[in-house]
């Protein structure tokens, strides 16, 4: 495998299997087959050119095994291994917690041996209607933010955000909304430590983000990471109205809210006049994020959501893979793809530090996967890293970047956050994404603003089941109506026409307020 892509099935079940299409083998040295529908004991499910009995219950999304392994042996998917046996498996069994465990084995890092060059766009002149911001970048949607710079102001915020509900944004068709950005810290925290400057540097990141068209910075007065310093020495650029406040300065929190109200209504008649414009698509910025993964993810929508992101880089534009802890055991697939070893070697060092921070913790990241991911069907963080980093598609790796930093770099780029969803994702638009994808197999919600949030379920029945909660089905991949390349092209123009102001059903449902969520690192005092 010279990839992160998990490949289209190059077998399943044949015309003598009474069902037909029953597993999917992705390499045709691999161990185990994953089972398309509950496979119950005594069911014969034909595998390339063999009949295979099955001899322990699989349910659907799970390892059916393929061939005998023995204990202490790796057992391999996508030709990889994904653990080694804990006991002696027949094929035909079920192959998952029970009798698969953590390969420890050392992963050859190989730097930069595996550089692809994506194919010429079919259009090169392809845009999106976009916002043209003052310092040359490009918004996907027009909000009013409300930055707070310490928990004690939030009530604050939210309480002036929601002046701003309902039918009084009528009058202002141009305003996507007023997002008030609230969190739990900002004080008690040594100013100079890791997690005060990750706090910073988040909040900095929403303040300067394309996608919020005006904004209000509010602070207590009193914090340790006073209102101001969200603003020193950041060059927001000039078509963008920006106040501040402060709690004790100015009067109390009712008076606060009388304040932030009046001069969010001075603001929104100025941005409110601006108008889309056609923009080179090489200026978006993609997020890949997934969330409640299965055993369909690395096979439907994250492979899916890796030709859509090469399909962007190769017409200029930057995509983003994160997730550190869902990349340990596949990361050797991304050093082969590293341009320059510098690059390489600040991905180890964020591997390094997740291992330090996993002990001082008393934990491992073998940990993952979580147990919905279990019930899901993934059994190691070995087979969910494998799948996750098919999100990434084949481009180069160009940079890696720690968390909430700005993505300057065009092209495919990493950026080190954690597996939990919102802290994950709300570092990616921190960086600068204006649109963020976010796959799932068990069925995540999830919106975050200012950014849209398109939602790809990996299995027809998760997409069924949550219809309202779903932007697009990548579960035609396994019912065989549809290939990984014809869903990321679909994924592809989804983002085009999101990016140009279509709505998602994140946006609809009005998620992404509380899934604002920066990471918090460090002691509190």
């Amino acid at each position: 495998m010279t990839t992160g892509h998990a490949p289209l099935p190059t077998a399943h079940g044949g015309p003598t299997d009474p069902l037909d299409g029953a597993v999917l083998l992705l390499r045709p040295d691999d161990d185990v087959a994953v089972a398309t529908r509950d496979l119950p004991e005594g069911t014969t499910v034909a595998v390339a050119d063999r009949l295979i009995t099955v001899t322990q219950g699989v349910p659907r999304g799970h390892k059916l095994a393929v061939a005998d392994v023995a204990a202490g042996v790796p057992v391999r998917k996508y030709g990889q291994s994904i653990g080694r046996a804990t006991r002696d498996i027949a094929a035909g069994h079920h192959v998952h917690t029970h009798n698969l465990g953590m390969d420890d084995a050392g992963r050859a890092h190989e730097v930069g041996t595996h550089l692809v060059g994506l194919p010429a766009p079919a259009d090169p002149g392809r845009t999106f209607a976009g916002y043209r911001r003052a310092d040359g970048r490009w918004g996907t949607r027009n909000y009013v933010g409300i930055v707070t710079s310490v928990n004690c102001s939030a009530s604050t915020a939210r309480l002036i955000a929601d002046q701003f509900r309902g039918r009084v944004l009528d009058a202002f068709p141009g305003v996507d909304g007023v997002v008030a950005l609230t969190h739990d810290t900002g004080c008690g925290l040594v100013p100079t430590s890791e997690g005060a400057q990750i706090t910073r540097r988040t909040l900095r990141g929403y303040a300067d983000h394309p996608n919020i068209a005006a904004l209000l910075v509010l602070g207590l007065g009193c914090e340790m990471l006073p209102a101001q310093s969200l603003l020193d020495g950041l060059d927001l650029p000039a078509d963008k109205p920006v106040r501040t406040l402060v709690i004790q300065e100015t009067g109390g929190i009712r008076a606060t809210v009388r304040a932030g109200v009046a001069a969010i209504e001075e603001m929104l008649p100025q941005i409110s006049d601006l108008r889309r414009e056609p923009a080179p698509v090489s200026e978006l910025v993609l997020g890949l994020n997934c969330g409640g993964s299965d055993g369909y993810s690395g096979i439907t929508a994250n492979p899916a959501l890796g030709h859509a992101s090469d399909l962007l880089v190769a017409n200029g534009g930057t995509s983003v893979l994160a997730e550190t802890p869902e990349i340990f055991g596949a990361e050797h697939l991304l050093l082969r793809r590293a341009v320059r070893q510098d690059v390489a070697d600040r991905l180890l060092a964020r591997l390094d530090w997740w291992q330090e921070y996993m002990a001082h913790g008393g934990g491992t990241l073998d940990n993952n996967p979580s147990p919905g991911n279990k019930a899901g069907g993934l059994t190691t963080i070995l087979e969910k890293s494998l799948g996750a980093v098919a999100k990434g598609g084949t481009a180069p790796l160009r940079a890696v970047y720690e968390y909430a930093e700005p993505v300057r770099e065009r092209g495919f780029c990493f950026m080190d956050t954690p597996g939990y969803d919102p802290v994950s994702v709300t570092g990616l638009v921190a960086g600068g994404a204006t649109v963020v994808v976010f796959t799932t197999g068990r069925g995540s919600v999830l919106g975050c603003k200012p950014t849209p949030s398109i939602k790809v379920a990996t299995n027809t029945p998760t997409y069924l089941r949550m219809r309202e909660d779903m932007d697009l089905n990548a579960g035609r991949i396994v019912d065989g109506t549809a290939t990984v390349e014809q869903v990321g092209a679909e994924l592809f123009e989804k983002i085009v026409a999101v990016a140009s102001g279509e709505q998602t059903v994140s946006e609809d449902l009005d998620l992404g307020t509380d899934e604002f969520i920066p990471w918090q690192l460090g002691a509190v005092t």
